[in-house]
């Protein structure tokens, strides 16, 4: 059964990763929206989408009824609740990118719309997908941690990735782009959940942009990368993007759509200089959740990071599970045996290959094979607390859930 996929919003994520993956296994993308005419064009071309199935906006497309079996929504992220409200009136199955929207109110709203359609909504959650966190599962429904009383988890973002996607990138600024804890570590959060196994109950947090900012400018710093003359600013586009492979991201990002890297770092936002204060979100967060099970967990966030990783610790009554995801490295401490075990994840791909994980799982779930891999009821936790979150950091509080 070949199931056919239409991808609205054909950027990095839509046109770059989950069309390719759905391609490669076997699901046909048979149409495409998008608001740029160069990138509509390029990844039409790649799968051979005739005119008359490309369009610009998601209405267009949705005018023609049920034409596919399910939808990519990998729009901007404060256009993902008009076209999966519309998908799921139309009874699609939807994979939906994450952020799932900026507003908490929506959150109910699209619950109810999956509620009243034949169709579902995967999150693209897809570190729950990857090999060394469905390792990590797989050790924690062992039991050889006992009962899980805490999680100390770390997003390092990379002092380059966090200067690419949130000084120069799509969400450098919130809105019209989610909050950093949101549009960057649901993710995360969502493991906690998964983790956790309840729903969470109270959230906390504290954090701030401390350094990106025009007063910690080095002296006589361009507006322009290319035309500065600072030797050694660690978020120089030059060192960032000149010494990468072309073809992979996050160089393709500046080069969607035909423009030249050279091009790019001349005139467009990736070649400006971090400290001209077009950007508002937190470079360091830190988060604390309680869940209804007792068990509390930390996230840290942080731009003042080298590598661009996760790290966690999984606290349990009879042992502790360490875990380090760039060398896909597991150490396990059994405290009642005294026994220690380190041993590595065989993972390759985006998200250590949970892009290709979810993808995979999600068409099996349309297929009939499986169900959906995370319900949306689920996966809105991850949204609750980092909604929570950004309250409590603002305000100073507690916030219940």
């Amino acid at each position: 059964m070949t199931i056919r996929v239409a991808i609205i919003g054909a950027g990095n994520r839509g046109g770059d990763v989950y069309a390719r993956l759905l391609a490669r296994h076997g699901a046909a993308v048979t149409h495409v929206v998008d608001a740029r005419p160069a990138r509509l064009s390029e990844v039409a071309t790649r799968h051979a989408i005739p005119p008359e199935r490309q369009f610009s906006d998601p209405d267009a497309f949705f005018t023609l009824g049920r034409v596919a079996d399910a939808v990519v929504i990998a729009t901007p992220d404060d256009q993902h609740v008009g076209p999966c409200l519309q998908a799921l009136a139309l009874g699609y199955d939807v994979l939906l990118e994450k952020p799932i929207c900026l507003n908490e109110a929506e959150l109910d709203l699209l619950q109810a719309a999956e509620d009243a359609s034949t169709g579902r909504v995967t999150v693209c959650h897809v570190l729950r997908a990857a090999p060394f966190f469905r390792e990590v599962r797989r050790v924690l429904d062992s039991g050889v941690l006992g009962t899980l009383i805490g999680i100390q988890h770390a997003e390092n973002v990379a002092h380059w990735h966090y200067a690419h996607s949130y000084v120069r990138g799509n969400w450098r600024a919130a809105p019209p782009a989610a909050p950093f804890l949101l549009a960057k570590s649901c993710h995360d959060l969502d493991l906690l959940r998964a983790f956790a196994g309840s729903p969470p109950e109270r959230v906390s947090s504290e954090g701030g942009l401390h350094h990106f900012r025009p007063k910690h400018a080095p002296p006589g710093a361009s507006t322009r990368c290319v035309t500065c003359p600072v030797q050694d600013c660690p978020s120089d586009a030059r060192r960032i993007y000149l010494t990468r492979d072309p073809q992979v991201w996050p160089v393709t990002v500046l080069t969607a759509g035909g423009v030249s890297l050279d091009r790019a770092l001349r005139s467009g936002p990736y070649g400006e200089c971090v400290y001209l204060g077009q950007n508002n979100v937190v470079d360091h967060q830190a988060v604390t959740v309680r869940f209804r099970s007792g068990l509390t967990a930390q996230l840290t966030v942080s731009a003042f990071t080298h590598n661009n990783t996760r790290t966690l610790k999984l606290l349990g009554t009879h042992g502790e599970l360490r875990g380090h995801m760039d060398r896909h490295e597991l150490e396990c401490h059994d405290f009642r045996t005294g026994d220690s075990h380190r041993w590595t994840v065989d993972a390759t791909g985006t998200h250590g290959g949970g892009d290709d994980g979810l993808v995979q799982a999600w068409l099996a779930s349309l297929r009939g094979e499986t169900p959906p891999p995370t319900p949306l009821s689920e996966s809105l936790d991850s949204h609750r607390m980092a909604f929570a979150a950004e309250r409590a950091r603002l305000r100073g509080t507690v916030e219940s859930l």
